[in-house]
């Protein structure tokens, strides 16, 4: 299980409020602190518009690129993030918008595992540069179809098996034979995770639809996670119970500062307790097999009952549903044997509430 605590861009442009997030995830618990890296230039048109909840959010007359401009970092604030993440000894994430920033990622901070943001599935030129590059690829599924998931894992199969060529034009049937090799020799098995999500801030319970990620499991057979976008930590962490093996959550310094995800953003103490009830999970779910445990073999003899007398029994009197009952402790012989010792002998005297004897 790994928990990802999603930065994103809840830094609004500072370096040393980045900084401050990277030492809160690692407070809190979470293995890895993932961010945005992008050119504003190169991710948003200028007549591209905000989504309802940025307009929420931020001042709701600028456009999308206008926003995003004051949340985008530096090169060298990127490398300075990845030097402190090493030094904390949290793992350094962030999400490639354009190929700009994805090679600015692998060569110069020498990031290898990589998270491709769920706008971006469709956008098949820059899977297949990703999957060149990356070891290891997180795959968000929000707003798509399973054949939109089948056409993205294409592309990356495809990717991981050839190299880049001058003038290559790779189409729909290169991708289609590339994904049926996948499956047949599970080669994505150990390389892509896709992770299940809602895209909307914040995500309506009733749309989250958590039973989805069985659904990709067994269709894709890869590992799958859940990138959460409700408010709360109640979701992520049913989603750990049921089997994800990632997660995936927005955290903030401050939920009230401006900013396009602040507010449905954990705080600091919420992202502990998420981290914790995750902990706390995954304790309890075990390896499957019904036995007693180790906890409960001590209470066995206390609370399953055992053959007594319900009354005085001499010996040469017939044991009858009079004279029999079942009582607790554990320890005699088991109530199974009732209908057995009906009609016998007894060899013995006993008094009431007396163990029957063997």
């Amino acid at each position: 299980m790994k928990i990802i605590a999603e930065a994103g861009v809840n830094h609004n442009g500072d370096i040393d409020r980045a900084i401050a997030l990277v030492d809160a995830a690692c407070e809190a618990g979470a293995h890895a602190v993932k961010f945005q890296t992008f050119r504003a230039e190169l991710l948003a048109t200028s007549s591209a518009d905000k989504a309802g909840y940025q307009k929420l959010a931020t001042a709701g007359e600028e456009s999308q690129l206008a926003m995003i401009r004051k949340l985008e970092l530096s090169q060298e604030s990127f490398c300075q993030l990845a030097e402190h993440c090493a030094a904390t000894g949290i793992e350094f994430l962030s999400t490639a918008f354009e190929e700009v920033s994805l090679n600015f990622l692998h060569d110069e901070i020498g990031l290898r595992t990589f998270k491709i943001a769920s706008g971006e599935l469709t956008n098949m030129p820059l899977l297949l540069a990703h999957a060149r590059l990356a070891d290891q690829l997180i795959v968000s599924t929000g707003m798509a179809t399973l054949e939109e998931i089948e056409a993205a894992l294409g592309v990356i199969a495809h990717g991981m098996e050839t190299a880049r060529e001058v003038g290559e034009r790779p189409g729909k049937e290169q991708f289609r034979a590339a994904f049926l090799r996948a499956m047949e020799t599970g080669s994505l098995q150990d390389r892509v995770t896709l992770l299940h999500c809602t895209t909307e801030y914040p995500a309506p319970l009733n749309q989250i639809n958590l039973r989805a990620m069985a659904t990709l499991q067994n269709t894709f057979r890869l590992p799958v996670g859940y990138s959460d976008h409700t408010t709360g930590i109640t979701v992520p962490v049913v989603a750990a119970a049921l089997g994800a093996c990632v997660i995936e959550k927005h955290f903030t310094l401050d939920k009230s500062l401006p900013g396009p995800d602040h507010s449905m953003s954990l705080n600091p103490v919420e992202l502990t307790s998420m981290v914790s009830g995750i902990a706390d999970i995954l304790q309890t779910l075990g390896d499957g097999e019904k036995r007693p445990g180790e906890a409960e073999s001590r209470n066995i003899e206390l609370v399953r009952k055992s053959l007594v007398a319900s009354r005085d029994i001499r010996a040469g009197e017939v044991f009858t549903e009079r004279n029999l009952s079942m009582k607790r402790p554990g320890s005699g012989v088991p109530p199974e044997a009732y209908w057995s010792y009906l009609g016998r002998t007894s060899d013995r005297d006993y008094r009431t509430d007396d163990l029957i004897q063997e």
